[in-house]
Formats: C-alpha cells, sequence, structure tokens
C-alpha cells in the first residue's frame, strides 16, 4: 500500500524549461529591439557561454551534487547558508553580466554595459514567467488528504523558495519540502531518499517518487528500493541501466497506477 507520494519540482509540476525558454525569449527580442543582434542567435550564444563559465567555476562540483544548472544560476542570488553558497553568491553577479557580455561578443557587440542590462532583465523575466502544467493542481487536488505528500527538489534553498513564492498556490499541497541545497546532498544520492522516508515514517515500499529526470529522480529512488514513475512527456529515449517502474506522459495517468498498487 502506498503512503507517500514524493514529487519533483521542476519539470515535474512547474514548467521550469519554459519559463527559462520564455525569459530568454524576452529578453533576448527586447536586445534585438535595441541593438543590430538577432534574438535567436543571442540566446544560442548566451546559453553556449552560460555553460562554460559555468563549469569553469571552482564551485561547479558542489552545484552539480546539488543540482544547480547554469541557467538557474542566471536569476539566483544564493544567499544560503554555508561555505559553499556562500562563495557562489560572491561569483553569480559576475557570472550573470559574462554570461550575457560574452554571448554579445560571439556575436561581434562589444558592450559590457549592455550585457549587465540584459542579465538583470533576465532576472525579472524569469520572476514573471512562472509556468504550472496544466495537470498539476487538478491532480493534486485529487491526491491531497489521500496521502502523505513530500516536494523532493534539487536546488539551493532560496531560489527554489523563489519559485514556491512565485507560485503560491502549489507548496500548501506538501506534508514536507526537501531542497537538496539544505539536506546537504542531492538527488540521486540515496541518503536524501532515506530522509525523507525518515521524516514521513514510510518505508521504502510505501513510498512512490514521480518524477522528470531517469539520473536523478528514478536512479536515487531505486537506490534505497522506492517503486518510481517516470513523468516523460517529451518521449525521451530510455536509459539501459535505469528502469523505472512505471512510465506516464500525463499526471493523470498517476490514478491507475495507484488503484493497480492497491491490490
Amino acid at each position: 500500500m502506498i503512503r507517500t507520494l514524493i514529487f519533483d519540482l521542476d519539470d515535474t509540476l512547474l514548467w521550469d524549461q519554459k519559463s527559462i525558454a520564455t525569459a530568454f525569449e524576452k529578453t533576448c527580442q527586447y536586445a534585438e529591439e535595441m541593438q543590430d543582434v538577432d534574438a535567436l542567435q543571442l540566446e544560442a550564444a548566451v546559453r553556449e557561454a552560460a555553460r562554460e563559465l559555468y563549469a569553469a567555476y571552482d564551485t561547479y562540483d558542489y552545484t552539480q551534487m546539488i543540482g544547480i544548472n547554469p541557467f538557474e544560476g542566471l536569476w539566483g542570488i544564493f544567499d544560503d547558508p554555508g561555505e559553499e553558497f556562500q562563495r557562489m553568491k560572491e561569483v553569480i553577479s559576475d557570472y550573470q553580466r559574462d554570461a550575457w557580455t560574452k554571448g554579445l561578443n560571439k556575436l561581434g557587440i562589444d558592450d559590457g554595459d549592455f550585457g549587465e542590462s540584459l542579465a538583470a532583465r533576465f532576472i525579472e523575466e524569469r520572476k514573471n514567467s512562472p509556468f504550472v502544467y496544466d495537470e498539476t493542481f487538478p491532480v493534486l487536488d485529487r491526491l491531497k488528504g489521500k496521502f502523505k505528500l513530500v516536494l523532493l527538489t534539487n536546488g539551493s534553498p532560496s531560489l527554489q523558495q523563489t519559485k514556491l513564492e512565485i507560485t503560491p498556490e502549489l507548496a500548501p499541497y506538501f506534508d514536507r519540502i526537501v531542497v537538496s541545497g539544505a539536506f546537504g546532498k542531492g538527488k540521486p544520492d540515496p541518503s536524501i531518499f532515506e530522509h525523507v522516508l525518515e521524516e514521513t515514517g514510510t518505508s521504502a515500499d510505501e513510498a512512490l517518487m514521480v518524477g522528470d529526470n531517469l539520473l536523478t529522480d528514478i536512479l536515487g529512488s531505486s537506490r534505497v528500493g522506492m517503486r518510481s514513475v517516470w513523468i516523460n512527456r517529451e518521449g525521451k529515449s530510455v536509459h539501459p541501466d535505469i528502469q523505472p517502474t512505471y512510465e506516464i506522459k500525463h499526471l493523470d495517468e498517476l490514478f491507475p497506477i495507484l488503484e493497480k498498487m492497491k491490490r
């Protein structure tokens, strides 16, 4: 019998990819209006520059372990407790400015002030672009009160809290919210899953992980013997070494699975 449902946040309940894409689109469209630059080319150049810069910082290994990607770095402040987050906080403004400035440079524009203004604009556009999947709230409405609901998300506490603040309807559904940056380890480390089980008084057999990422949500839950549901909206290829218990394309497909697991 399943007693506890554990949900990932980004691209499982919140449509983070669309939020980032929208912030890029609006920021780069503004840049096109202000300068002789193609918006699509600028987005590609800034994404490339962001990845290159992000990987060059000595905080990179920590961000990988906690689960913070380069595009979250473009709008986070990382004012969180702990030495590693404070090191990120020291460099993040430079990173954000330099990603946009180097993106412009790739297109032949040398304008640090404009890069800095685009970095600030991107942050505001991302905050103004919170997208939630259509089925998220109807599904949570049906689950609330029938199961313990846990939100288990990789990321920095401050950034994940900002996402929840700009989508204020989401957090009240959950009995527990666990953020990797506050815990100290990220998915797929088994310890964060064991922590959730301990916090909820649930055994691995009584819990079900729901997430979009095979390498974090599905792999991590399997390491503690927990069953999992991979939400694969985009028809991604399966991984030969990581097998979810179930695969779905829409959160509504959870309900037949939960019925089956009652038997």
